[in-house]
């Protein structure tokens, strides 16, 4: 993926609704929380007429302080409840679930439960859009701690790249600053300009950076205030956006049974009134949310 390119509205799809073709279910996006926000926000952009159920476990964040297994029960429970609503794809559009949760449901839940639906994570796409950037095979990565102590991105760029070496910075400031709508105080100057500063200190041929977490595209103008101005800075939002429209042209199978009304659908474990305040820092209009139970 090329820096320059820009996602688009995906006109290839369309057809299949227009020639009658019977489609069932919304796509699934899930977070720990409010960052998935950014995710699904991008995805809608480049997928407008499909239907969409986002659900936040706001009662259980933050994930990254949790061990694996948590990880992975709190997951799972959160994609089974989208599945029975009747989502056929699910996005963890959360970088510690992808990390801690996605390949163990891949490979050992779906086949047995539900074996024609699918969940794809953000690592994958984001590590693959990355290693066509950068020129010296330096890059660097902007995370949670939870993220960063997984290892997750260093094991997905070894897969792809054995070339590139990876410098893991974590930030664990950030995501309540977001979420106490501070990111934009000078307070948070502080956090953003140390955090950057110790990452290109550890590796100063870094020309370009990852950002590791979902909610930090809302700091990414301030981020880039403090970066040298050759260093490329690479958002998850329209990389996973592209990477979802590029795996629903390549499997129509898949396609057709995705509802296409232009829905969008709000859910949350926790208080519906905090949820549509809060997500109102993540989004450019006002939502109204549902609580849901995932017992």
């Amino acid at each position: 993926m090329k820096k320059e390119e820009n996602i688009e509205t995906n006109t290839n799809l369309v057809p299949l609704q227009r020639q009658g073709v019977v489609s069932y279910g919304s796509i699934g996006i899930f977070d720990s929380g409010y960052g998935g926000l950014t995710i699904l926000e991008k995805i809608h952009t480049a997928l407008p007429y499909y239907d969409y159920i986002y659900l936040g476990d706001n009662a259980r964040t933050p994930y990254g302080t949790r061990s694996f297994d948590v990880v992975y029960k709190y997951t799972l429970e959160c994609v089974t409840k989208l599945f029975e609503m009747g989502c056929e794809l699910v996005i963890l559009a959360c970088n510690t679930a992808s990390a801690k949760a996605l390949r163990s449901i891949q490979q050992v839940d779906l086949p047995l439960m539900y074996p024609n639906r699918r969940v794809l994570g953000v690592i994958r796409p984001t590590v693959e859009a990355v290693g066509e950037l950068t020129k010296t095979k330096h890059i660097g990565l902007l995370a949670t701690s939870g993220t960063v102590q997984s290892n997750s991105y260093p094991l997905e760029i070894q897969k792809l790249y054995n070339d590139i070496f990876i410098t893991s910075e974590a930030c664990p400031m950030w995501v309540p600053l977001i979420e106490n709508n501070e990111h934009n105080s000078q307070g948070a100057d502080y956090f953003v300009q140390k955090n950057i500063l110790n990452l290109l200190a550890t590796d100063p041929k870094i020309d370009t950076i990852m950002l590791g977490c979902t909610h930090y595209p809302l700091l990414e103008r301030k981020i880039k205030t403090f970066l040298p101005k050759d260093i490329c800075l690479v958002s998850q939002g329209e990389i996973v956006a592209k990477s979802l429209t590029d795996y629903l042209i390549r499997h129509p199978e898949m396609d057709v049974r995705c509802s296409k009304n232009g829905t969008i659908r709000y859910l949350t474990t926790e208080s519906v009134e905090k949820f549509s305040a809060s997500a109102s820092v993540f989004l450019s209009t006002d939502i109204v949310a549902e609580h849901i139970d995932l017992g």
